[in-house]
């Protein structure tokens, strides 16, 4: 390689990976994939902002599959390299195998440039010569020895296999395929409407050259762009920025106007804002810091003025009976990894089994603040039966108060036969979400 592209410390491009690079040291630590592109990606210009959040995002999405393609050619194995070191050839894989619109070149000397900068020449020098051999050999895919499907897919499309399998036994293997093709898929953005009617968010962001379409079910607006904070009605609130899947539930729990809903899980406060645009009053509750932050931000901007922010813990509601309850569970997330390709690394069987434990000692807690009559909506943005149908089961045989009622009207496809809403990605073409409707008989 010659000395242009390997001594560069100022190559074009090279602020985005250097902050691809930063996000994915984040999310290594830990740190949620959209707070990390928050954090490290606000004082780049729109153009390194864009391809910094694709490459990051990419590097999740297709892990597996690159470190397929990056083992043969690391003599001493892949899992001994400096974990940073790590991640720079995953990043200039994936520029060598996913982006045709980067030369090879630019991927492999902006990639020895940071690795120079993560841990000096003889790491350059490494990172030179696998990507080189990868660089060479990037036309041709590999042959991969018979294996069992979810195996196979799980590597083809960088997923834990324990999940591929689970998915298998529930949607089937092509079915499967199709989810596992849409979590890698970096999905558009929808806008709900806040303080304006669809109607006239549709007019003003046409007026202003933005390409509207609506979205699944009419679920809110789909727009060609990726800085919802430059679009217009952003600053007065017009908006807020939602999956159709999670407008569908506030949808779905079609609370009378006039009644009093505690939200025991509000952040970020979108459904929040979805059931007092219907004309609820709600008690909007959150206990990590934090999330309250961004909750309070979010109704300042966009709320109707029917919320109330509240530091409560949702295992301890400080609320005497009301009309509605709302439980947006914490759950595995993973009807929502197309939005969040990070969670899928940290999802476990035991964080499954642990997280159904909490769900159900929630549901018990804010059973009793419903008052006789009202109604109690389950919900999480996930597609395992042990958080969704299995522990509504339970609960309905240790609470026979509660009886299932699903709203009047609504779309019957995305209706399960119990009556529960349930979306599927693959199927619905937006986020998983499940939620059911609960009564508390007199």
């Amino acid at each position: 390689m010659g000395s242009q592209s390997t001594m560069v410390t100022n190559t074009q491009g090279l602020a985005a990976r250097r902050a691809a690079l930063e996000v994915l040291r984040d999310v290594g630590r830990g740190r949620p994939l959209d707070a990390a592109l928050a954090e490290t990606l606000r004082a780049l210009p729109d153009q390194d902002r864009r391809l910094a959040h694709e490459l990051a995002a990419g590097v999740l999405r297709g892990r597996s599959g690159l470190d397929r393609r990056l083992a043969p050619l690391v003599p001493r194995g892949l899992a001994r390299v400096d974990p940073a070191v790590r991640d720079v050839l995953r990043l200039g894989a994936y520029q060598l195998t996913a982006l045709d619109r980067v030369p090879p070149h630019a991927a492999v000397g902006t990639s020895v440039a940071l690795a120079r900068e993560a841990a000096g020449a003889r790491a350059a020098g490494f990172v030179n010569a696998v990507l080189r051999r990868l660089g060479g050999e990037s036309g041709h895919e590999e042959p991969t020895p018979a294996r069992q499907r979810s195996t196979g897919l799980a590597e083809r499309y960088s997923h834990p296999p324990w999940l591929v399998r689970r998915w298998e036994a529930q949607f089937g293997p092509e079915g499967t395929e199709r989810l596992l093709q849409w979590n890698n898929k970096r999905p558009r953005l929808v806008l709900q409407p806040a303080r304006a009617t669809m109607d006239r968010m549709a007019a003003q962001l046409k007026a202003a050259g933005v390409a509207v379409e609506p979205a699944p079910h009419h679920a809110g607006l789909v727009v060609d762009a990726s800085r919802p904070d430059r679009l217009p009605g952003y600053t007065a609130g017009d908006f807020t920025v939602q999956d159709p899947a999670q407008s569908l539930v506030a949808r779905y729990a079609d609370v009378p106007a006039g009644w009093v809903v505690y939200d025991a899980c509000a952040a970020p406060g979108g459904k929040t804002i979805g059931l007092a645009r219907g004309g609820a009053r709600v008690l909007s509750a959150d206990l990590h810091p934090t999330r309250l932050r961004r909750l309070r931000e979010n109704l300042s901007r966009a709320g109707t003025g029917r919320e109330m922010p509240l530091v409560a813990d949702a295992a301890n509601p400080p609320v005497r009976p009301v009309d509605a309850v709302l439980l947006d569970a914490p759950c595995l997330g993973t009807g929502s990894f197309a939005r969040h390709p990070d969670a899928r690394w940290r999802v476990t069987p035991a964080a499954l089994g642990g997280l159904a434990s909490r769900q159900t000692a929630l549901l018990h807690a804010v059973a009793d603040r419903v008052r006789p009559g009202g109604l109690l909506i389950y919900a999480t943005c996930s597609l395992e039966p042990e958080e969704n149908v299995d522990q509504v089961e339970r609960f309905l045989r240790d609470h026979p108060d509660f009886v299932r009622e699903p709203p009047p009207s609504f779309p019957s496809g995305l209706l399960t036969e119990a009556g529960d809403l349930m979306t599927l990605p693959q199927r619905d073409g937006m986020d998983g979400a499940y939620a059911a409707r609960l009564r508390r008989q007199h």
